[in-house]
């Protein structure tokens, strides 16, 4: 598949340490490219660092564009949208009002916000502080996917959620996939086995394999690279 990101020889660094080190891979411009490799090996750096949140060097080149000199509200006015780890929604303000602080330009695309999660419209005036985790994590994404976007950057979407939750998550992360390329950042390998037809692995803040998500996932390789069997995988 032609690639809609790539990167070349990706360094960042946190208060002068390095969490990146050479990264070099492709986000397909269909479907979902997942990012993985154990906790603490630099997936959510990689992904802040091509968004500008960390010091970086090496070569971002977006549709054609490179973009690895760009402030993070440039990268982000391209087309990149970002779901973070930890939600980041604002709790002292209504479901309503964030998604509204969300929206870029004038026709945000709310009808997919109703589609994917309509219990957020019939908790449209609640905090969000207030909601439960998964309600929270369905506020992240429907910030992402009101905009017309380009590609999604997502990490760790399921996190901590409950497993009837991280169904809905799925499909939603599915449904987004089919309109908008995804860079997932995932632990949990099911979702993975059910959304991504390519992975990174990273190991070390290095990129340590690519290529099918199907034949990484069936062979050793996710012993080696995750610390997992496909049998624990399974269960």
């Amino acid at each position: 598949m032609t690639a809609i990101l790539t990167v070349r020889g990706l360094d960042a660094r946190i208060a002068g340490q390095q969490v990146v080190e050479g990264a070099s891979f492709e986000v397909a411009e269909h479907g979902v490219t997942a990012l993985l490799g154990r906790n603490g090996v630099g997936k959510s750096s990689n992904i802040k660092a091509l968004l500008g949140l960390y010091e970086r060097s090496g070569e971002v080149t977006f549709a054609g564009e490179r973009i690895d000199r760009l402030m993070t509200h440039r990268i982000v006015q391209r087309g990149i949208a970002y779901v973070p780890e930890d939600r980041e929604v604002f709790g002292g303000l209504t479901v309503e009002e964030n998604l509204r602080l969300a929206e870029r330009g004038g026709a945000p695309n709310r009808g997919i916000v109703a589609e994917l999660f309509p219990e957020l419209i019939q908790r449209a005036k609640q905090q969000a502080g207030t909601l439960s985790g998964g309600q929270q994590q369905m506020v992240s994404l429907s910030r992402a996917l009101m905009n017309d976007n380009r590609l999604l950057l997502v990490d760790e979407p399921t996190k901590g959620l409950a497993p009837l939750i991280v169904g809905t998550v799925t499909k939603a992360l599915e449904a987004a996939a089919e309109r908008t390329p995804m860079l997932l950042v995932e632990q949990n390998l099911q979702v993975v086995r059910a959304l991504a037809h390519s992975v990174i692995v990273l190991s070390g803040g290095r990129v340590v394999h690519t290529g099918p998500a199907a034949d990484f996932l069936d062979s050793d390789l996710v012993h080696r690279h995750l610390g997992v069997s496909t049998d624990e995988e399974a269960a």
